[in-house]
């Protein structure tokens, strides 16, 4: 199968090149037009029903006419000379809410960063909710409830606020008053304005810093602007895919899962193309009088099996998460595992398609391949683990083992908010909260509904209310708001600590929700909901996931290893290597950002993260180390030897490909947020520690001292059956092995 695909590639070039173009083109643009039509921010939608807090939402939503992308906005309202406001001033913004209430702010002419076509923008013109919310008790400012519906990361909607925000400031203004806005949807707009530039620039030096990469290694232009701009094909692909595929099934994805495609894209793509192209390059100067196109096929075919296995290896750990309980993981996963698959293909057709094309031209206008080129770092470090694998390994292990002692005393932070970076909507969010409870402006909320579906009376939760009162930590309790048919009703709680801080959690998952089961009315059912509430179910859902995900997905990736390399030892080396680099990567973040920057923790999601990137991805460097000592081990000769090839040949691609998806990885650690910071930052590490120290070091070292028994039951070079193509290479006869 994968023979087939590259041999008709590398047969009709053309053809395949004018078919990804086509492809790749398309599904970019219909990708971008659907993107935010398939994604959803209300977080507490992805978890399941049986939780408190989806409870509450559930009722939220059919009760009381909450829609599912509501977006909540706190205006702040005060007086320009910083005097309280007198009744006039409050009678004034009543009318000028009022007004803002009845006109509808048209959709802005969408932007060209906005991406998409016209025809596939959703028009977010809309007649904003605007209401009156509380009143200081110092009379200083007032607050005022915007609600905005739609898509929160959608480009479009921001602009929507940005327009709504300027028309209030300006009306507001008029009236000798000052107005101030936070919360959800402002704060989001108020980061991207902040990090536009910043985001620009890290893209840049991404792009520039991959090209340089590939200057410097191929010392060619084609070599280095190419498979840059194969991946931006596919990846826009592979997005349209997953986008129409989702518009299709009906399924929602999570914000963060376009991003997460690209990142991964990105670093697996131009890995594949590097695996590709050194080994291009190695043939082609063994074979300088074979045409070019014969080369690319068989190379193609021989590294496609690498290849594939090594993302099969990643598709099966992706899709592990589809038996998360965690709708954003169940989501996340298949997403990238089809995404995967798409750049897979693309390795196996596109990619052999464009060096059949260019050929020799590829690596013009460097004469690399009309000489052999000297054994370097490379030949040097492999020499070196032959001569001394069992130093070299103890050395490894113990840098990994140093690294994994942060886990000791590891803490899990829950916490969603923002970075540090001042933004008017903090600004806003600072000045309310020196006068109310921080979470005025994102309430936690009781909901009680009649269990035999009777109506309700206000004055039946007054006990609950009371006892909700007197939980340390509930700044102040709303009245009781019922629904329509009275067959629900509502209560407000403003918790003292931020709704996304872990104190807030702790005290809505433990003494809020003590009050509720001991004070709810007989014959009444009552759910706690919010974002602190959301949060903490989501806490509870992820450690589920992780006890299940964990293991499965190890034991996909050992299955997949025990095919690949047909023996039972290698994979066991090969996974507990992995392990050690999981290990120590955790650690080595848990001494990063706990200890050394005094975070209350990492990240909930890192470990998760962690485990499917730095075991799944940097298992592809040690599918192709292994793959190139089982193939050098065929060859007649000391096993040692032919480990120093094998690293001698594979190191640089390793080493470059690392270099590369650490820092498309890396470019999230500048984020704004600080979880995506401690992903960008940490998977970016794990990348570094698989490619180096496992890939060139610690894998190889264990072969070494195993030597041909790490095959077993089959054992390369040792039958007739086990057989490798002759390669001129002369300075394999130099590298001394003692």
């Amino acid at each position: 199968m994968i023979r087939a695909l590259t041999g008709y590639a590398t047969r009709h070039p053309w053809k395949v090149i004018a078919v990804w173009l086509v492809l790749g083109l398309s599904l970019t643009v219909l990708g971008q037009g659907l993107l935010y039509r398939v994604t959803q921010t209300q977080t507490g939608d992805f978890l399941p029903a049986k939780y408190d807090s989806a409870a509450a939402l559930k009722i939220a939503e059919e009760r009381f006419g909450v829609k599912p992308d509501a977006n909540t906005v706190t205006m702040l309202v005060a007086r320009t000379d910083g005097k309280p406001l007198t009744g006039p001033d409050h009678r004034r913004v009543g009318d000028l809410a009022g007004k803002l209430s009845s006109r509808r702010v048209p959709m802005p002419r969408p932007k060209e960063e906005d991406g998409g076509p016209d025809f596939l923008a959703k028009d977010h013109s809309q007649t904003p909710k605007v209401s009156p919310a509380v009143l200081a008790p110092d009379r200083g400012f007032e607050l005022l409830s915007v609600q905005l519906t739609g898509n929160s990361m959608d480009p479009g909607l921001q602009d929507l606020y940005r327009a709504f925000r300027d028309r209030a400031k300006d009306d507001f203004a008029g009236a000798g008053l000052r107005t101030g806005f936070t919360g959800g949807l402002a704060d989001l707009t108020d980061t991207a304005d902040a990090e536009k530039t910043t985001q620009e620039v890290v893209g840049i030096l991404m792009v520039g810093l991959i090209v340089l990469i590939n200057v410097l290694v191929f010392r060619s232009v084609l070599a280095a602007f190419i498979p840059l701009l194969a991946v931006v094909i596919v990846g826009g692909a592979a997005t349209g895919a997953v986008a129409g595929g989702a518009m299709l099934t009906g399924i929602k994805l999570d914000p963060s899962t376009p991003s997460m495609i690209s990142v991964v894209l990105i670093g697996i793509g131009v890995d594949y193309f590097l695996f590709l192209l050194f080994r291009f390059r190695e043939h082609l100067r063994a074979h300088p009088d074979l045409p070019a196109r014969t080369v690319s096929g068989e190379v193609s075919a021989r590294v496609g099996t690498a290849i594939t296995s090594a993302a099969l290896t990643i598709v099966a750990a992706f899709a592990t998460l589809g038996i998360a309980t965690f709708g954003q993981f169940q989501v996340l996963g298949p997403a990238i595992a089809v995404s995967v698959l798409v750049m897979l293909l693309a390795s196996l057709t596109f990619m052999p398609a464009l060096l059949a094309v260019t050929g020799r031209r590829m690596f013009w206008p460097s004469r690399a391949l009309k000489r052999e080129p000297r054994p370097g770092t490379a030949g040097r470090v492999g020499a070196l683990v032959a001569r001394r694998p069992v130093v070299l390994a103890l050395a490894a292990v113990a840098l990994l083992g140093a690294l994994s002692a942060g886990l000791a005393g590891i803490r899990m932070d829950f916490g969603n908010g923002g970075g540090d970076r001042e933004t008017p909507a903090k600004t806003t969010a600072t000045e309310i909260s020196r006068t109310l409870p921080a979470g005025v402006s994102d309430p936690a909320t009781v909901y009680v509904t009649a269990k035999d579906g009777r109506t309700l009376a206000a004055g039946e939760l007054g006990g609950l209310a009371k006892a909700l009162a007197q939980v340390e930590g509930v700044g102040q309790v709303g009245g009781t708001a019922l629904n329509g048919d009275r067959t629900a009703a509502r209560l407000d709680l403003y918790l003292t600590p931020g709704p996304q801080t872990q104190q807030a959690r702790d005290l809505v998952s433990g003494p809020v929700r003590d009050a509720v089961a001991r004070h709810t009315p007989a014959g009444l059912t009552a759910h706690v909901g919010g974002t602190a509430a959301v949060f903490a179910d989501i806490s509870t859902a992820v450690g589920h996931d992780l006890r299940i995900v964990f293991p499965v997905a190890a034991v996909l990736i050992a299955l997949i290893l025990l095919v690949l390399l047909r023996s039972l030892l290698a994979p066991a080396v090969l996974m507990i290597a992995v392990g050690l680099g999981f290990a120590a990567t955790l650690g080595a973040s848990a001494l990063f950002f706990q200890h050394l920057l005094d975070k209350p923790g990492v990240n909930f999601v890192l470990p998760l993260v962690l485990f499917l990137f730095v075991v799944a991805l940097g298992t592809d460097y040690n599918i192709l180390i292994s793959d190139r000592i089982r193939e050098e081990m065929a060859r007649p000769g000391p096993a040692r030897a032919a480990v120093a090839r094998a690293v001698r040949h594979t190191a640089p691609a390793i080493a470059t490909a690392g270099v590369v998806l650490a820092a498309s990885f890396g470019s999230l650690a500048v984020n704004a947020d600080p979880s995506t910071q401690q992903i960008g930052f940490a998977t970016a590490l794990g990348i570094l520690l698989s490619a180096f120290v496992l890939s060139i070091v610690l894998v190889p070292a264990l072969a070494a001292l195993l030597g041909r028994g790490i095959w077993w039951p089959v054992r390369p070079g040792r039958t007739g059956r086990h057989t490798a193509e002759p390669v001129a290479e002369p300075l394999y006869e130099r590298v001394s092995v003692h």
